[in-house]
C-alpha cells in the first residue's frame, strides 16, 4: 500500500560532510536496533510511515521541515547498511536523480547475493515510480526514488517530487505488505499540507476510466481513428491541462501504435509501456473520455496535514497511541544504541524538539 505523502518546502542545500558521517553512524545504530527488536518487517513498516520517517530524519540531525530531509535521511540509511546486506537481509537501493535510475541494478546485485530473484522487486520499483509520476498527476515531478528490499521479497519505497510552481516537495511512501493493487487506491494515508486538482487515475472512482483507457490503448478501433482526425476541431474539457502538441494526431497515433504493439493485459501493464510518460497518459485519458464518456477522477489523494499529523489541518495526531509509540521506539533505540553519551543526549534533544513542534 502507499502509506503516505508529506509536503515540505524545497531546499537546495546538502548536509555538510561531518554531519553526514554522524548521520550515517546514528542511522546504523538505530536501524540495527529496530531490526533486532522488530525484525525486517518492523523496519519496513516504520520507514513507510511518514511521521516515523520524519522523526528519524530529525533525530539524525537534519532540518525537520525541509525537502532535504528525505534525500539525506535515505542516503544516510543507504550508507549505514552498505556492506551489511547479507547480515541484515536488507538492501537500500536508489536515491536522488541518477542514483534512483540505478535502483534495478542495485536490487539485482542484492538478490544475487541472497540467491533470490529480483524480478518482482524491480517491477514493484518501476510501478511505484510510474504511479506517482504519471498515474497521479499532482504537479510534483519525481526526482528521488529509494527502494528498501528485504531478502524475503518484502519492500517499501520512499520517493519525492518537486513543484517549481509552489516551491514545495511532496514525499510518497509505499509498503509492499498488504498491497492489493498498484492501480486501485494503493495508499492507506496521504499526508500533505497543500492540495489541488489532480488527474488521479488510481482513485476508486477512476475504475471505469481505467477500463476505457485500456480499451483505447490495447487495440485500434474505428471510433478512435475518427476522433484522432477531429481532435483539432474539438472543444475539450477545461480540466485537461493538455497542450496542442500533446493532442497532435500524429503524435498520439505514435503513442497508440506503441501501446497496441505492447498489448497490455491490464492497467498495471499499460503503465509499464516503454516510452509512455505522464503527458502521453494524460492525452490517452482524454481520448478515452471522449470515445467512451468516462472521465477520470480529479481528486487529490492528500487527506492528512503532515505538519501535525491531523486530518484536514486539525493540529493534532489522529492516533495518539501510534504517535507515542513512534517516539518511544526512537527513544528506546537511542538509549540502547552503542553511542557516546554526548551524541545520544543531542539526538534525544532533537527528538524532543520535533515532538514539541
Amino acid at each position: 500500500m502507499r502509506t503516505g505523502y508529506a509536503t515540505l518546502p524545497l531546499h537546495g542545500g546538502r548536509a555538510p560532510a561531518w554531519l553526514f558521517r554522524r548521520m550515517v553512524r546514528l542511522a546504523r545504530a538505530l536501524a540495527l536496533h529496530v531490526l533486532e527488536a522488530h525484525g525486517r518487517d518492523g523496519l519496513l513498516r516504520r520507514l513507510s510511515d511518514p511521521f516515523w520517517f520524519q522523526a528519524l530524519g530529525c533525530v539524525l540531525g537534519f532540518d525537520w521541515h525541509s525537502s532535504g530531509l528525505t534525500t539525506t535521511t535515505t542516503g544516510a540509511l543507504k550508507e549505514a547498511l552498505r556492506g551489511l546486506e547479507r547480515e541484515t537481509g536488507l538492501c537500500v537501493a536508489g536515491g536522488k536523480g541518477a542514483a534512483g535510475r540505478r535502483t534495478p541494478a542495485e536490487l539485482e546485485a542484492a538478490c544475487a547475493a541472497w540467491g533470490t530473484d529480483a524480478g518482482a522487486l524491480v517491477r514493484a520499483s518501476r510501478l511505484a515510480a510510474k504511479v506517482d509520476s504519471a498515474a497521479v498527476q499532482d504537479g510534483y515531478q519525481i526526482y528521488h526514488h529509494a527502494f528498501v528490499a528485504a531478502r524475503e521479497g518484502r519492500w517499501c519505497v520512499i520517493q519525492q517530487g518537486m513543484s517549481d510552481a509552489t516551491g514545495l516537495a511532496r514525499r510518497y511512501h509505499w509498503l509492499g505488505e498488504g498491497l492489493a493493487s498498484f492501480v486501485r487506491e494503493p495508499h492507506a494515508a496521504v499526508c500533505c499540507d497543500a492540495r489541488g486538482e489532480t488527474l488521479n487515475l488510481v482513485a476508486e472512482e477512476s475504475a471505469r476510466a481505467q477500463a476505457a483507457l485500456l480499451a483505447v490503448a490495447r487495440e485500434p478501433d474505428r471510433e478512435t481513428g475518427r476522433l484522432l482526425q477531429r481532435l483539432p476541431e474539438l472543444t475539450l474539457p477545461r480540466r485537461h491541462a493538455v497542450t496542442a502538441a500533446d493532442l497532435d494526431p500524429r503524435r498520439l497515433r505514435r503513442v497508440l501504435l506503441s501501446t497496441w504493439e505492447w498489448a497490455p493485459a491490464d492497467f498495471e501493464s499499460l503503465l509499464l509501456t516503454p516510452g509512455l510518460g505522464a503527458k502521453a497518459l494524460r492525452a490517452l485519458a482524454l481520448v478515452a473520455e471522449l470515445v467512451h464518456g468516462t472521465p477520470a477522477s480529479t481528486r487529490d489523494p492528500a487527506r492528512f496535514s503532515f505538519a501535525h499529523g491531523g486530518k484536514d489541518g486539525t493540529p493534532y495526531p489522529v492516533d495518539r497511541a501510534v504517535y507515542d509509540h513512534t517516539v518511544a521506539v526512537l527513544e528506546d533505540g537511542l538509549r540502547r544504541a552503542p553511542l557516546e553519551r554526548r551524541e545520544r543526549d543531542a539526538a534525544l534533544r532533537r527528538l524532543a524538539r520535533f515532538v514539541a513542534a
